[in-house]
């Protein structure tokens, strides 16, 4: 997995699903982060119509570009839909925040063809790139 990790911080373009107004959400503040790194960063959240000036997406679908990483900051019982959603917009490769996963998830992706991060924080990550994470 920390071979994965690696190759998705290098990725530039990312969505977060989950994305959110509300600073004190995970979905914002991941978004948050990744801007600050110079990331772009797409939000994707079917109640809200932008953050922080930026446009938000209601799917995966509907993104202006395939982003090579997401972010998926939601629940797991919302996780197997954007494993769909992700397959049908071309995209590979997600991360699943701390809570956002299940094993139900982690196999389903297998199933697709899906490369996954679970059990690793991206903030965590970003601020400690030295941080050695669970494999």
């Amino acid at each position: 997995m920390q071979e994965l990790i690696k190759s998705m911080l290098k990725e530039k373009v990312w969505a977060v699903v989950g994305a959110s107004n509300n600073k004190d959400k995970f979905g914002y503040k991941v978004f948050e982060k990744l801007r600050s790194r110079n990331y772009t960063v797409y939000p994707v959240n079917p109640t809200c119509a932008e953050i922080e000036g930026v446009t938000c997406y209601k799917s995966l679908g509907d993104l202006p570009e395939i982003p090579g990483a997401v972010s998926v900051v939601v629940p797991p019982s919302a996780g197997l839909k954007i494993l769909e959603e992700a397959r049908k917009a071309g995209i590979k490769r997600l991360w699943f925040q701390p809570g956002a996963e299940s094993e139900e998830i982690i196999q389903k992706a297998s199933e697709l063809g899906l490369q996954i991060v679970y059990y690793n924080c991206v903030l965590v990550v970003l601020d400690f790139p030295e941080f050695e994470t669970i494999s």
